[in-house]
């Protein structure tokens, strides 16, 4: 084992990605993109420990991809995600890569390993063959560099470095702004870093996702409560009762969600929105929707189809179902078609044949968002 730790930066928003999904979660056959990249250079040399740094609302859900890594939550940009990072660092070395830069070759990171004593940070690096013109002046372009990741550092230097208020792009620039040394090696063209989704089309080391179907599904009940407005499937419906529950109560909506969480393997309701938390004292259940679906949307799915259940004496559902299913088509971002509601009571049977709750129980299915068709 060397004396280099492995950090895998997937912290970003993705805002100047065109595609939907997070770059970070496109998937790779089965794998998204940050699991593929951390396996594949985790396999080029045997680090002391490698650290995958995530997306705080995500962090969770990425855990459940390996045991082999330790998890860190990133910060507001990528300086600070590294010093979230470097605080889980001993190895006298730290190697650090953006995600965004997918291929890069094994020799890269052999030649990187071979000088990491030659100085403060050892750093690919690609010669500009094209003119270069900067604020409308030709300058030599051999005083020109495209610099590339991973970086390998002295991990006290680069904890020094890092501690400054300004805000560095690559930790290079940090390094040499406290006065380290660095030693540029050869990068490699096939280190294309996607930023905005059209370099995916060059990429050859990617696969694209599979055609997998993944199935969850859902169930919620909440009893009546007096007095209160009821909402389902984030509808307004005339009644002398709502559902009792710490948030608005829609119990359709809760059961999607748990339905799409299932799919996705992403946890439950209460994951997410526990009723021991205030903030969600009376909260819209469409928007507890919305952020879930976002989730998934992030995480490198979509949504095919939502199948549902409502097991109701009271209120009657058949006057309310074109407007519920617009609604939830509304929410979750599909085709009205692709939503299902039926409806049925329990035969005065129970507590809902006693008229005292509604059942709902979903289906959602889902699959991987295909960036090949872009």
């Amino acid at each position: 084992m060397n004396d280099i730790t492995l950090v895998v930066l997937c912290a970003g928003e993705s805002s100047r990605f065109e595609l939907s999904v997070k770059k970070q979660w496109i998937r790779i056959d089965d794998e998204p993109l940050w699991l593929k990249v951390t396996n594949k250079l985790s396999s080029y040399s045997n680090f002391e420990k490698t650290i995958i740094v995530g997306h705080e609302d995500e962090l969770s859900y990425m855990e459940n991809f390996s045991d082999n890594f330790t998890f860190v939550a990133g910060g507001n940009t990528r300086q600070q995600s590294i010093v979230n990072a470097l605080e889980n660092v001993t190895s006298k070395y730290v190697m650090i890569t953006d995600v965004a830069r997918c291929c890069v070759p094994k020799t890269v990171i052999e030649d990187l390993i071979a000088h990491k004593a030659d100085a403060s940070i050892i750093v690919p690096a690609l010669n500009v063959s094209d003119t270069v013109v900067y604020e409308n002046i030709t300058i030599n372009r051999d005083d020109v560099k495209i610099i590339q990741t991973p970086q390998l550092s002295n991990t006290e230097i680069l904890k020094s470095a890092t501690k400054s208020n300004t805000e560095f792009t690559d930790d290079s620039s940090a390094i040499k702004n406290i006065g380290g040394t660095i030693k540029y090696i050869k990068g490699s063209q096939k280190s294309t870093k996607i930023t905005f989704g059209d370099e995916i089309d060059n990429l050859t080391c990617l696969e694209k996702p599979n055609s997998n179907t993944f199935v969850g599904n859902g169930i919620d009940i909440h009893q009546f409560e007096e007095n209160k407005q009821m909402v389902l499937g984030g509808v307004k419906i005339d009644s002398p009762v709502g559902f009792k529950a710490h948030s608005d109560g829609d119990v359709l909506i809760h059961s999607v969600i748990d339905a799409l969480l299932g799919a996705c393997g992403g946890g439950d309701i209460g994951e997410f929105f526990p009723d021991t938390d205030p903030k969600y004292k009376g909260a819209d259940s469409k928007e507890l929707l919305q952020f879930i679906v976002k989730f998934i949307t992030n995480v490198g799915y979509e949504i095919i189809n939502i199948d549902l259940t409502i097991l109701a004496e009271i209120p009657k559902i058949n006057p309310h179902k074109k407007t519920i299913k617009t609604t939830m088509a509304n929410l979750l971002n599909i085709e009205k078609q692709k939503i299902n509601i039926k409806a049925t009571t329990a035969e005065k049977m129970g507590f809902v044949g006693r008229e005292e709750g509604v059942v709902v129980l979903s289906s959602a299915s889902l699959k991987y968002y295909n960036w090949t068709k872009k």
